[in-house]
């Protein structure tokens, strides 16, 4: 049998990392992407002596650098697009320009790596993988860009993704909840001007108390990528997926709140 290849975006550190080594250790050749590969070290570390991971630069923002990536291949199997930045913020205290950078590594760096990766998905009639959030499900208080734009992420994928099934690709989310990782220590935006912000201060460090609380009991990072695995080798794999039990809950919740009450009585009880 041919060795699948896949490509995963965002490998640095983090989910992108451990589904990475996971996938090496399955047995498929993988193709590691970071935007600065000087921080390969962890990856390389966690994947020892494998041969069958190489890292590659790749800035998804950047078609060029996304060419560049997949210049050379006449293989690949499956796409995971994992690399994001986080936000906190909200619509007064952020700037449009802000708002748009969010959008840019989040939805349109989504966009622009699966674009220029269909053709070589749609001839080996592989499989396109996202990883979004519970918050593209779940608008949360003062994540307002960043929910914006993993719900934009979902709903351009649903939409697309019978029209790809058409060509034989199989298009999935990945929707994980707390999950233990570097991504909230990077998480970019205006935390400290909002912590002190007369009238957004306070509700903003009771969604911060919520936040402690809720990546104390976080998923392990290589649990969520075992689910991106399992999803990759499915036979049948469905468009949605939620990497725990948690994040089920969160989706549930919203996909049966018709009238989005119950999300409103929820989210507002974080920053109340």
């Amino acid at each position: 049998m041919t060795t699948k290849t896949v490509l995963v975006t965002g490998t640095s550190s983090g989910i992108g990392l451990a589904t990475a080594v996971a996938l090496a250790e399955a047995g498929w050749h993988v193709i590691a992407t970071m935007r600065d590969t000087g921080k390969a070290g962890a990856l390389l570390a966690a994947a020892g002596e494998r041969a069958n991971l190489e890292v590659r630069a790749l800035d998804v923002t950047d078609p060029a650098s996304v060419t560049a990536c997949l210049d050379g291949l006449d293989r690949l199997d499956a796409v995971v697009n994992n690399a994001g930045a986080g936000h906190v913020g909200t619509l007064e205290l952020d700037s449009i320009e802000e708002v748009r950078g969010v959008m840019e590594v989040n939805f349109f760096g989504v966009l622009t790596v699966s674009k220029a990766a269909l053709p070589l998905l749609r001839a080996s009639g592989g499989r396109l993988l996202t990883v979004t959030s519970v918050g593209g499900v779940v608008g949360q208080p003062f994540n307002e860009a960043y929910c914006a734009a993993k719900f934009a992420v979902e709903g351009y994928l649903e939409s697309l993704a019978p029209v790809a099934a058409q060509q034989g690709v199989t298009v999935s989310v990945i929707e994980p909840a707390a999950v233990a990782s570097e991504f909230v220590a990077n998480v970019g935006g205006i935390g400290p001007e909002l912590q002190q912000d007369e009238r957004y201060g306070k509700p903003f460090q009771s969604y911060l108390a919520h936040v402690q609380g809720a990546f104390a009991a976080a998923q392990p990072v290589r649990e969520a990528a075992e689910v991106i695995v399992a999803t990759l080798t499915a036979e049948q794999p469905p468009f949605r997926v939620q990497t725990s039990e948690r994040a089920k809950a969160v989706a549930a919740l919203k996909l049966a709140d018709t009238d989005g009450s119950a999300v409103q009585a929820v989210t507002s009880a974080w920053i109340a």
